[in-house]
């Protein structure tokens, strides 16, 4: 093995951006309460196993913490396509999950 820059290429997300992941439901929707909060909208994505995990989130911030506050603006769903992970193996197909929420203004 080579020690030089790895293969993956970290990408960059804007701010108002919560990634779904293998954290507690809570954490992710207290983080996304605090970019609604702050910028007045926020784009929850996850793929895989966080879809289920995602919606989760919206509906903790629906019933728990902002009720009719704030609105779901979008949802797109889609697939991506990751490489191989070992030699021999084939590319696999991970579905994907975005979710908009903006603050509702009076």
């Amino acid at each position: 093995m080579s020690q030089g820059q790895p293969s993956e290429t970290k990408r960059t997300y804007p701010p108002n951006v919560v990634l779904i992941g293998k954290k507690p439901t809570l954490v992710y929707a207290v983080a996304s309460l605090m970019q609604i909060n702050s910028t007045g909208e926020a784009v929850l994505k996850a793929r895989g196993r966080a879809i289920s995990k995602a919606v989760d989130v919206v509906e903790i911030l629906k019933r728990r913490f902002l009720g009719d506050q704030f609105r779901i603006k979008d949802i797109k769903i889609g697939t991506e396509t990751l490489p191989p992970t070992a030699e021999g193996l084939r590319e696999r197909n991970v579905s994907t999950i975005e979710i908009t929420l903006n603050k509702v203004t009076a």
